[in-house]
């Protein structure tokens, strides 16, 4: 059976970047994806980081980031797409004014919270790859 979820019911977490909202996880019964919507403030970003295993489709909502997949970047605007593979290195960079808000849907889910993430930015190229290419 299927899980709806209103609005008000869906946890919206606010960390220094932004919003963090998980919109379904393992826990509504799902066993295969996981779905998130944030939202990152001005100048604020998920520095450049992985998904062991996981798959990721970036949907933006609102607003522009500087998307990286490995070390290929563009902007993404409301209405982007960015399809990530397993495990692949990537980064989200908001350097407008404006807030820019993503759903974010990961497979398979792992976990309790249906996702993992693995923090590379103190790690080369990572770590200075972005001073490089502006």
């Amino acid at each position: 059976m299927g899980a709806f979820k209103p609005a008000h019911e869906i946890v919206r977490q606010e960390h220094d970047w932004g919003v963090f909202a998980p919109v379904a996880t393992p826990s509504d019964g799902l066993r295969s994806i996981v779905a998130v919507e944030a939202t990152f403030l001005p100048g604020k970003c998920h520095d450049f980081h992985r998904h062991p295993g996981q798959e990721e489709v970036i949907y933006v909502l609102e607003g522009a980031l500087e998307q990286w997949v490995g070390e290929e970047r563009s902007t993404v605007r409301a209405g982007d797409a960015v399809a990530i593979p397993a495990s692949a290195v990537h980064a989200s960079f908001n350097d407008a004014s404006a807030p820019a808000k993503i759903l974010a849907v990961l497979s398979p889910a792992v976990g309790e919270d249906g996702y993992a993430v693995e923090d590379v930015s103190d790690q080369e190229p990572w770590a200075s790859l972005r001073g490089r290419s502006s």
